[in-house]
């Protein structure tokens, strides 16, 4: 974990333990109906909730803005995965499929995968969390040394058994026959107990010369497949619905235009 995002963490986590005025801290209020007192929730126990909710999912701090709301659409094909994404979280829990977001950087896949456990958060309080493939994978082979804070299962546990989960950047760190078995396990595990689980890869799912997307992308570059294996690209079309987006890249066009991120 970086210590920016631990400390932003505990932060939220400090603001939301704050103690409220109304309930002073037991999150119960008295309230009277029909000429007797009745226990209810108080309002700050719901938004503590969420904050906790928010805090715990581990969202960086550089797409912790991100929105539905916000999300700008500059082709059909974002507008097609916005609309995806919302339904996704209309129908949640009832929907078990997840979404594998597929473009090229800067599209726009992360701010949508991060609008989804956001909404899912606020708006429904389910448990969500964010990891980054790469960062995942270095933190399961760093459990292999003696002197780790932390065992293998430890780091799983949350990543098996959150309701809900974005992996962003998957096949960003080159598959080994280790990385193959240790991700396979991990989305295996999530589609038997029925998890959600959105994905998000800058790789093209297979090489299409004359497709409207192949502008995006160098010629000759590797595809999804390439990196990830053919088991594993297997099992996730089982488990997700696949959400291509193209166009040019925000941040570039953003920075050629004048704006500092």
């Amino acid at each position: 974990m970086k210590g920016d995002d631990a400390e932003g963490r505990l932060r939220l986590m400090a603001e939301a333990n704050k103690v409220c005025p109304v309930c002073e801290g037991s999150g119960w209020i008295l309230v009277e109906e029909g000429g007797r007192s009745i226990a209810k929730r108080c309002a700050c126990f719901q938004e503590r909730r969420l904050e906790i909710l928010l805090a715990k999912a581990g969202i960086p701090k550089r797409y912790q803005n991100c929105s539905f709301k916000n999300f700008e659409v500059h082709n059909d094909s974002h507008r097609d995965a916005l609309r995806i994404s919302k339904q996704l979280v209309k129908n949640y829990p009832v929907q078990e499929v997840g979404l594998l977001f597929i473009g090229p950087c800067g599209v726009g896949k992360t701010h949508l995968a991060v609008g989804i456990i956001r909404e899912l958060i606020e708006k429904k309080a389910v448990p969500c969390a964010f990891y980054d493939f790469r960062d995942l994978i270095r933190d399961l082979q760093n459990t292999y040394d003696p002197e780790a804070d932390m065992s293998t299962s430890e780091v799983l546990a949350p990543v098996l058994n959150t309701p809900v989960i974005v992996l962003d950047e998957l096949g960003a760190k080159r598959t080994t026959a280790w990385v193959e078995e240790t991700v396979f396990y991990i989305i295996n595990y999530r589609y038997n107990e029925k998890k959600l689980t959105v994905f998000t890869t800058n790789y093209l799912d297979k090489a299409e010369e004359e497709d409207k997307r192949s502008e995006f992308y160098k010629k000759g570059e590797e595809t999804l497949i390439d990196r990830i294996g053919v088991r594993l690209h297997s099992r996730l079309y089982e488990m997700c619905k696949v959400v291509e987006m193209w166009g040019e890249d925000y941040r570039k066009v953003a920075k050629q235009a004048g704006y500092r991120f």
